[in-house]
């Protein structure tokens, strides 16, 4: 495979990784940036560049983002996106309901689910709170887990009123792979087991066009703490 690496370290520099001085030339830097966006989106955190790396990378992750589910083109564009590093950037994409907040302070994952369906759907109806990540299991229509879906789990206890909200990505056998805001500070695909789940959600503006994903089994962790 023949590879672009200014391209590459073009990229990766738009999206928030610093692949050291843009000269087309592969470093130390490069792979840095390489494994640490690689983290950021689910894949084996290591500098190896291959097809699956630069379709993610490149747009494979926007193209899959089909276009009957606009609000997941939104979602996969602020991939890598952190709340420290990019604060700035963060308050000024939020929806005007909820760009109030500070994303260092305050657990924004709700906050970015609201952003993306909002840019995608202006009309849609927010929970009242949509801050809360509970809340979002009465948002729009019950649907089953599926590519778009908004997914609402449970934290510390499936009994007490800490959440997590993202949307569904893709599946394995014991976890739902989470395309969300505030999973370790960043935009990034996090492994969440199916044990926690409480809901699976979807915009009353549009019929239910996802489809379930099944995705090859991780050896990375699973999240328990999205924060």
């Amino acid at each position: 495979m023949t590879t672009n690496w200014r391209a590459v370290q073009e990229r990766l520099k738009a999206l928030g990784f610093d692949p050291g001085y843009i000269d087309g030339v592969r470093g130390p830097k490069t792979d840095a940036a390489i494994t640490a966006f690689k983290r950021s989106v689910g894949l084996n955190p290591r500098p190896y560049f291959g097809p699956l790396t630069e379709a993610a990378l490149m747009g494979g992750a926007q193209q899959r983002a089909r276009a009957d589910i606009p609000w997941m083109a939104e979602a996969s564009r602020m991939l890598g996106i952190h709340e420290a590093r990019d604060t700035a950037r963060l308050k000024a994409w939020f929806d005007k309901a909820v760009n109030w907040i500070d994303p260092r302070e305050i657990p924004w994952c709700g906050a970015f689910v609201a952003t993306c369906i909002r840019s995608a759907l202006p009309g849609e109806v927010l929970p009242d709170n949509p801050l809360g990540a509970r809340a979002w299991g009465g948002f729009g229509k019950a649907c089953a887990p599926v590519f778009g879906s908004v997914l609402t789990f449970w934290r510390g206890s499936r009994a007490g009123w800490q959440g997590h909200v993202g949307f569904y990505w893709g599946e394995e056998a014991g976890a739902y792979h989470v395309l969300g805001g505030n999973q370790s500070n960043a935009v990034s695909v996090t492994r969440i087991a199916k044990a926690r789940l409480l809901s699976a959600r979807w915009p009353d503006a549009l019929p239910v066009t996802g489809k379930p994903i099944e995705l090859s089994a991780s050896s990375g962790p699973l999240s328990h703490n999205e924060a």
